[in-house]
């Protein structure tokens, strides 16, 4: 079991003791995975599931959209049909309400173990320019340095910004180039150089690097951490 399914609360059998069954097997991988100060995907998960169950206890009429569509052999119409007959059906409801009751602290418990690593991290991690600062910050480089390593993770990134139906959004997107060996000849600054070299449709690129103080599974927490790091670090800049 990797992440839980999306319909776990109503695929197959809706039963409290399966369910039970089925949710805690799911956190007790979480905790050792979270053990390992590995955080995603299971912090996204965990997030996603509790905000899940949350809407669905505030207003169960969502439940329709829930049921899969493997309840019936029949077309659409008869599906829901069936869908509307299982949201009337006492039993069912009350053994559902009786599964998110158990389900929604203990996610909520997991959630805040996840949450204080991921602070932790995010306390962990230093941003800094290299070299002189370019006005246009949209665009440009990242470094990722984890000391006592010598290597720098180098991302080019990019910054999207879209509306919604409140106000602008933003979001980063990151493209791993290479990592680079840090040595007396070949620092930070020159490694800036060697990529505006190589790079030439960014002139002037914004480069930042963002060294971590303590060591951490790059892929799974770290760069996570980095991301939203760096995007309130450039929010803050603007």
């Amino acid at each position: 079991m990797e992440t839980l399914s999306k319909d776990w609360l109503t695929a197959g059998l809706v039963d409290f003791e399966y369910k039970k069954y089925v949710l805690l097997a799911y956190l007790k991988q979480v905790k050792q995975y979270f053990g390992r100060v590995e955080l995603y995907p299971y912090l996204a998960d965990l997030i996603f599931h509790y905000k899940n169950l949350m809407q669905i206890k505030e207003n169960k009429s969502m439940l329709v959209q829930d049921f899969p569509k493997e309840l019936s052999l029949e077309n659409l119409k008869n599906l829901e049909l069936n869908y509307k007959k299982i949201v009337e059906d006492d039993a069912v409801m009350a053994e559902i309400e009786t599964i998110i009751e158990f389900a929604l602290p203990r996610f909520k418990n997991a959630l805040q173990d996840g949450t204080e690593i991921f602070e932790f991290v995010e306390s962990q991690c230093e941003i800094q320019p290299v070299g002189l600062s370019s006005l246009y910050k949209n665009e440009g480089y990242l470094m990722v340095t984890q000391p006592p390593q010598q290597e720098a993770d180098i991302y080019r990134y990019q910054i999207s910004v879209y509306e919604n139906a409140l106000e602008p959004m933003r979001s980063l997107q990151t493209t791993f180039i290479e990592t680079q060996k840090r040595t007396l000849a070949l620092g930070y600054e020159q490694m800036k150089l060697s990529l505006l070299k190589r790079f030439k449709d960014l002139p002037n690129p914004a480069t930042f690097l963002v060294v971590s103080k303590s060591n951490f599974p790059s892929q799974q927490t770290l760069m996570p951490v980095v991301k939203r790091l760096f995007m309130k670090h450039l929010t803050q800049a603007a």
